[in-house]
């Protein structure tokens, strides 16, 4: 290394200082990331689009199965099968958007019930659309509840960090009695 003196070799670049917590970061939320939190950012724009998508694909699906319907009409497969088939996608579908409006309000736990939903609630697709398209009347879907846990986190952050004051090393130690 030509030209480079012995006290410019050992210097080495400056490391950034470990950021300083500011307080808790707001959970995304699909479809509109963090812009709940301030209600900025095209906020009122996404719950118009997210709430007119999920209303146009309820909408196309349930044309797809009315003409899965008309197939197995087509097909002569008797009338049991097909009241059978309208029944399993009614029920699917209320699961589907119970489960799913229940998801708005509070933390389903991640139990093994709600695995074996899965499928369901798969079926049942048409439901969990019109509970989006719905909540998006009143707020993004979930953002009540995010919000809650935020402004919970937020003032455990601000006691915690209140409590804090003074150097720990330099306090005196305890007395004993």
């Amino acid at each position: 290394m030509a030209g480079v003196s012995d006290d410019q070799r050992d210097q080495t670049p400056a490391e950034p200082a470990p950021a300083v917590p500011t307080g808790p970061e707001p959970e995304p939320i699909r479809f509109f990331g963090t812009t709940w939190v301030d209600h900025d950012g095209g906020y009122g724009a996404r719950r118009v689009g997210v709430a007119a998508g999920a209303l146009v694909l309820a909408v196309i699906s349930a044309f797809l199965l009315r003409f899965s319907y008309e197939g197995l009409e087509i097909g002569n497969v008797g009338a049991f099968l097909s009241i059978s088939v309208v029944i399993l996608f009614a029920i699917a579908s209320s699961i589907a958007f119970v489960k799913t409006w229940e998801s708005f309000s509070r933390r389903l736990p991640p139990s093994s019930d709600e695995t074996a939903l899965k499928g369901l609630k798969a079926i049942g697709f048409i439901g969990s659309l019109i509970a989006y398209f719905l909540r998006c009347f009143v707020e993004a879907p979930g953002e009540k509840l995010r919000r809650t846990e935020y402004e919970r986190a937020s003032v455990e952050f601000a006691r915690r960090r209140g409590s804090r004051t003074g150097n720990p090393a330099a306090r005196r130690p305890k007395r004993k009695k």
